[in-house]
């Protein structure tokens, strides 16, 4: 390896998002296993707009010392990673502290308005990212001094290093043959379905938007778009154009499918893993899951954690997919250098945060204690907040950076609405069918409720 590609593992977006990653997870995993210090990032509570005293819900409630510290520590974290990875990568910290200072304050905007109770029901931090940041560039104009510290990528591949550590490979085997069938024989399927679909059927020229919406509909919306996009070498205004278009449908989805499901009189169990399978967001799951009851909200989260797990490697493929024959230049040769060169190394981070998860940290601490909880468990409630921030970071950048005009000629003609609904219609059919097929009894006896817990 040469000395200049040497130096692009500690001077290149890639490598640095990555190293980021890992520090903030050695520390959490440090500060839980020996208990010598804090390291929790912020987090509103749910509030609500009046004042609940039994509840302690209230918004003024949550705003004491305890909650400043948390902010400052967060800020800190964040602000001093990122600056030393602007800093290596040869930019000006100086126009980089400032613009982070204002970008944060409106992060904590946006988390305070998405933990509101009822806007929180519906609507997750991802819209009210995206909705601040558009109003902002679409109104009065982000300003120029803000613009070096919008680095969306470097904070969703950030966000995707640390988020890996909550991937356990575990809850393959929690789950079964049940879960893998659904979840990870539909969702392939339905990529390649909107792909065909897509740019065969549809002639949409833009193919890192075709692979980003399919990716989306197909597995976990948001998180799916932000891994594939940026494997795919998505432009911002796609990914923003894919996430809206998923947040839009994850909310009715959210609403009328368990109305459906209650009117077709599915079980609970099959009706659960539909839900699963097919609506986009986690959080939507959950609620959507809960109107039908505990046992089908259980069984939805538990598909939709194995279907996430599938992020990682869908991004990996669409990376080498992209390299080899989406991008690849007719008059030269793709080797395996070319591939590597142009690999996103965040993928890399993802799974060795899943490994050192699933095989290092997990059987090392078994039997540990942490107020009932495991060590595992415990280490991500922690990492899971800076992951937050750190994709809170991501999409508000994207709406600072986005443009109404912009999004509107993504549309191209309404080609990418149809694109979302024939996938997201043949992504619910093929998904009943697996589900019919593995949960009606028809063929397999149906699971007890054990086998998902």
């Amino acid at each position: 390896m040469s000395e200049n590609k040497v130096s692009n593992l500690w001077k290149k977006e890639d490598w640095l998002a990555v190293w980021i990653g890992f520090i903030v997870i050695a520390i959490g995993c440090v500060a839980v296993l020996t208990d010598s210090f804090k390291f929790d990032a912020a987090k509103f509570g749910s509030w609500h707009w009046w004042e609940n005293v039994e509840e302690k819900k209230s918004l003024a409630a949550q705003f004491n010392s305890a909650f400043w510290i948390k902010l400052l520590r967060t800020f800190l974290v964040l602000g001093i990673l990122f600056g030393i990875g602007i800093k290596l990568q040869g930019e000006k910290v100086g126009k980089f502290i400032p613009a982070f200072v204002v970008l944060f304050i409106i992060c904590v905007i946006v988390r305070m308005i998405s933990a509101e109770y009822t806007l929180k029901m519906y609507l997750e931090w991802a819209f009210w990212a995206l909705l601040l940041g558009l109003l902002i560039s679409n109104t009065v104009g982000t300003p120029e001094w803000l613009k070096p510290a919008i680095r969306t990528e470097f904070y969703i591949k950030t966000g995707l290093v640390i988020m890996g550590f909550s991937v356990l490979f575990s809850n393959i085997v929690n789950v079964g043959l049940y879960g893998l069938g659904i979840a990870w024989i539909v969702t392939p399927i339905v990529i390649i379905f909107m792909w065909w679909f897509g740019t065969k059927v549809l002639k949409i020229g833009n193919k890192p938007l075709v692979i980003t919406v399919a990716s989306a509909t197909s597995v976990c919306g948001t998180s799916a778009a932000i891994a594939t996009g940026a494997a795919a070498k998505a432009k911002k205004e796609d990914l923003s154009l894919a996430i809206s278009i998923s947040i839009i449908f994850t909310i009715l989805m959210m609403v009328f499918e368990p109305m459906i499901i209650r009117w077709a009189g599915m079980s609970s169990i099959m009706g659960g893993a539909l839900i699963g399978g097919t609506v986009d967001s986690t959080g939507a799951v959950a609620l959507a899951g809960n109107a039908l009851g505990p046992e089908a909200e259980q069984v939805a989260v538990l598909i939709k954690s194995i279907q996430n797990i599938l992020i990682g490697f869908i991004a990996f493929f669409v990376a080498i997919f992209f390299a080899t024959k989406v991008d690849k230049d007719p008059s030269q040769k793709v080797g395996a250098s070319e591939i590597w060169t142009r690999f996103p190394k965040f993928i890399i981070g993802f799974f060795v945060a899943s490994l050192v998860a699933s095989f290092v940290i997990q059987p090392l601490t078994k039997g540990m204690d942490f107020d009932g909880v495991s060590a595992v468990k415990k280490i991500n409630d922690v990492l899971d907040q800076y992951k937050s921030w750190a994709f809170v970071l991501a999409f508000t950048s994207i709406g600072l950076d986005t443009n109404f005009k912009s999004l509107f000629k993504q549309m191209q003609g309404g080609k990418v609405l149809w694109l979302y609904i024939v996938g997201q219609v043949f992504n619910i059919a093929l998904t009943f069918f697996a589900v019919w097929l593995l949960l009606s009894g028809v063929l397999f006896d149906i699971p007890t409720l054990e086998v998902f817990k």
